[in-house]
């Protein structure tokens, strides 16, 4: 007969009339509880442990006895404890478990699917499930891998039919303190819902969300917000009501914490309303966290005004909605004010036309000269979209007069980010305000940016250019383009020269190349010798993306001579830079004419690829030996390409930016 284990002993193994398939099922498990793991011994601690506050004990149905004699527990050599490891137990020293404490645990969760199958659905129920609800206590980030596993146990319960028995575990990482663990437990909910049958909803989750909402943590209440819109469609009325009465007590909790999780799912739970619950329930408690105390809670608010917005009438919006949002966009706090700049778009889409003219027009004039640079920022980025979404008819008009203004105002800005903003959307304008409009009102402030002090206003501009190309071309801002773009490819701080760089192919295709040759070639091969690899790297780059455009022909005649200068230059990176344009040059093209389909070119690509590779590999390098027995004759259809590392080749590197004397080894 198997004794019963003592409590000084720890999980044993071996033997005896227990199930062999879980044995090393229950080490898994086991790893989800234990910390300490000693592998000289190749023992496992368990047993008893203090989980948390509650003492957790080894399943019975997972203890095992050793034959006698078989070897030693964790009490004296006479006792067996539950677990045990025997020496030789290779399966072990493979075991996912033993890698080390949270680590531990944490792939041992990864694995609860291995374990859910191999006990079966009923002993998944049964038995795992009810281990995991007992044992939720753990770092937070053990018990977020677990949030995420159970939203995909259906299956692994026996299916829809049995989802319910995931909400306990569920339902405990939901409270926990950990928000990222909550959210996720909470996903993990709004998944499974959707697998309960409508008589299982009320059942079981209708509850669950009731007991989060009446919860004496704010973690749980925070939680049930989330939960409402999910469960309320397919409840019956009576059930409905209840939800409702529930997620207004949370509207109005005393934690600011709730009242915010509550007002974060407001447009959501709206959006699952019947119209008359919208107008009578949802609308007041939206005017009511508008004017919360907390600006935090009034801000979420304004984020919910889309979704009412576009479940009411526009008589309705004018009654219901339109008097709290006006308060919001003149709120006293920036961050609310903020937050209308930031939905406006949204904003306008929702109220429809006739509100935007009478009401939001005002109010984004207000926003663009608001006290604060933020909110300034923040609806200069929506200038291009709000004249998109205006009425075709009279849209010229109403920008003309009505915004044109408060941009010209925003062109000369104190706040360089405000600046910023405004240049990377106006030049969007040029397409919906024509061409005469552009050149009389537009281009004044177009030429104006181009000569800010702030590197980034002159890269918004530079980076829309193909806008006002489109409309005007680009000759009328030519003699303001070149002076600004040769400052910022002077510029002191190297990330702003690799930005103007990237954007030399469109000014370029936008520009021709007879421009191009006269004013901007030098700027490009003077970047091919920058004292920064990056901006070198990039050049080469640009210079094969505008033979591209150009034409080899124009290569031919203006590049290639240049950069083969280069290769007599007396610093060495210049030199490098020199193979690294013809290496970006050369090799595609040989590449392409070795897998010709004429035989001829094939071969006689093939030669040239042969003969550079063993010319290259005859160079005297400095620093390598000349008498070192060369390489052997390289395959005619083995093309030049980069060193995979750790492969030995014999094949000279020249990919190594950096290094006087190139790796051969």
């Amino acid at each position: 007969m198997a004794g019963a284990a003592g409590p000084g002993t720890c999980p044993g193994a071996a033997g005896g009339d227990g199930d062999d398939s879980l044995y090393p099922i229950a080490v898994l498990i086991d790893e989800l509880r234990n910390e300490d793991v000693q592998l000289g011994s190749r023992r496992v601690l368990g047993g008893c442990r203090r989980t948390g506050f509650r003492a957790v004990r080894w399943p019975r149905r997972f203890q095992r006895r050793l034959p006698a004699g078989s070897g030693k527990g964790c009490g004296s050599p006479d006792t067996t404890g539950p677990f045990e490891v025997q020496p030789g137990a290779s399966w072990l020293e493979k075991c996912p478990g033993l890698l080390g404490r949270r680590k531990l645990r944490l792939n041992s969760i990864k694995k609860l699917s291995t374990i859910a199958l191999a006990l079966g659905v009923e002993r998944t129920r049964t038995e795992l499930l009810p281990f995991l609800t007992d044992t939720i206590y753990d770092e937070d980030e053990v018990l977020l891998a677990l949030a995420e596993q159970l939203g995909n146990f259906t299956g692994l319960v026996g299916g829809p039919d049995f989802a319910h028995c995931l909400l306990p575990p569920l339902e405990s990482l939901a409270t926990v303190e950990e928000t990222v663990v909550r959210d996720k437990a909470v996903e993990s909910l709004r998944q499974i819902s959707q697998e309960h049958t409508p008589i299982a909803l009320e059942a079981h989750f209708v509850p669950l969300v009731k007991r989060l909402a009446s919860g004496d943590w704010f973690t749980s209440r925070t939680s049930a917000c989330g939960l409402f819109s999910v469960c309320y469609p397919r409840a019956s009325n009576a059930i409905k009501a209840e939800i409702r009465q529930h997620f207004r007590s949370l509207c109005s909790d005393d934690t600011p914490m709730v009242r915010r999780a509550a007002a974060s799912k407001l447009g959501e739970f709206a959006k699952v309303l019947e119209l008359d619950s919208v107008k009578n329930e949802i609308v007041p408690l939206f005017t009511n966290l508008a004017s919360d105390e907390q600006d935090s809670v009034r801000l979420l608010a304004v984020e919910a005004c889309v979704s009412i917005a576009q479940l009411l009438s526009q008589d309705d919006l004018e009654v219901l909605v339109m008097p709290t949002l006006r308060q919001a966009a003149e709120d006293k706090s920036w961050r609310v004010r903020y937050m209308v700049a930031d939905k406006f778009s949204e904003l306008q889409k929702a109220v429809g036309s006739k509100i935007t003219l009478n009401d939001l027009i005002p109010a984004f004039q207000n926003l663009l000269k608001d006290c604060e640079a933020e909110v300034r920022a923040a609806a200069a980025h929506k200038v291009k979209e709000l004249c998109e979404n205006l009425p075709i008819e009279g849209r010229e008009t109403i920008i003309m007069n009505q915004i044109l203004p408060y941009i010209k105002e925003l062109v000369s800005d104190t706040n360089q980010h405000v600046k910023s903003a405004l240049a990377s959307v106006i030049m969007g304008l040029s397409t919906i305000l024509g061409k005469e409009n552009t050149i009389e009102h537009l281009l004044p402030l177009f030429l104006a940016q181009l000569k800010d002090e702030c590197p980034e206003v002159r890269l918004n501009i530079i980076s829309n250019l193909d806008c006002v190309n489109e409309v005007i071309g680009i000759r009328q801002l030519s003699q303001s383009l070149l002076p600004a773009i040769v400052e910022l490819a002077e510029d002191a701080k190297w990330r702003v020269r690799l930005a103007i760089i990237e954007y030399m192919p469109l000014l370029a295709g936008q520009l021709g190349v007879e421009f191009f040759d006269e004013k901007l070639n030098s700027l490009c091969m003077a970047w091919l010798v920058d004292h920064v690899y990056a901006i070198r790297e990039a050049a080469t780059n640009n210079l094969m993306k505008l033979v591209q455009k150009f034409g080899t022909e124009w290569a031919q005649n203006t590049i290639v001579p240049k950069v083969l200068i280069m290769a007599n230059d007396p610093n060495y990176l210049h030199r490098m830079t020199t193979l690294f344009c013809i290496n970006e040059e050369v090799k595609p093209v040989l590449q392409k004419l070795g897998q010709d389909e004429d035989m001829d070119v094939k071969y006689f690509a093939q030669e040239a690829i042969s003969a550079v590779t063993q010319r290259l590999r005859n160079l005297d390098f400095p620093g390598k030996d000349s008498e070192e027995p060369s390489a052997p004759e390289a395959d005619k259809n083995q093309c030049l390409r980069p060193r995979v590392h750790g492969e030995d080749t014999g094949k000279t590197v020249l990919t190594q930016p950096y290094c006087r004397t190139p790796n051969l080894s």
